[in-house]
């Protein structure tokens, strides 16, 4: 596969547990890349520990987060996580693809399958947190999020998490346009 170019190939499914060590190799692989010169090597470390061990990954699991996991050619290549949070509102909790594989439209096809799967489960909006300094926040942009806020998240060990929440009207399905009108 060449950069850029997004292969047919690419599959998206619902993660288990058994997906935890590959979740953990694509943070492997990406963290570093794209925190170390923002937050610096022990945050990051601290953070992948937090985060990303398999205890974590387990307990996210086991409290409703939603994990898919994209292939592409038999190899992982990114993964994102979603929950529940009040009413209509669903969170982005996690969205990551291996910088080999980035700007390919790995990423946009695992951010609508998000969106599309919380749609079918009720979400009006899709509301995520990105750090500040993380250029990421342009594709979020590009794809129909603003920024609504700003917080500063103590996550412990004297380290902060300073981001933007960022938020996106999803689409009303037209069905329910329909049984609106209707009634």
């Amino acid at each position: 596969m060449t950069e850029g170019s997004l292969s047919s190939d690419l599959i998206i499914r619902t993660a288990t547990f058994n997906d935890i060590p590959l979740i953990q190799d694509i943070v492997a692989k990406t963290w570093p890349v794209a925190y170390t010169d923002i937050l610096g090597e022990k945050q990051v470390s601290y953070m992948i520990d937090l985060f990303y061990s398999a205890s974590s990954l387990l307990q996210q699991m086991n409290n409703q987060h939603c994990f898919l996991v994209a292939f592409n050619e038999s190899n992982h290549i990114g993964f994102a996580s979603f929950s529940h949070k009040n009413e209509c509102i669903y969170k982005l909790e996690k969205l990551y693809v291996l910088p080999t594989d980035q700007k390919t439209g790995a990423g946009k096809a695992l951010l609508q399958t998000v969106e599309k799967e919380a749609l079918s489960m009720g979400a009006a909006k899709l509301r995520l947190n990105v750090n500040r300094k993380n250029i990421a926040k342009t594709f979020y942009q590009k794809n129909g999020f603003k920024v609504i806020a700003e917080e500063d998240i103590d996550i412990g060990n004297g380290y902060f998490m300073n981001d933007y929440i960022m938020e996106k009207d999803l689409p009303v399905p037209e069905r329910s346009i329909r049984l609106f009108l209707n009634n």
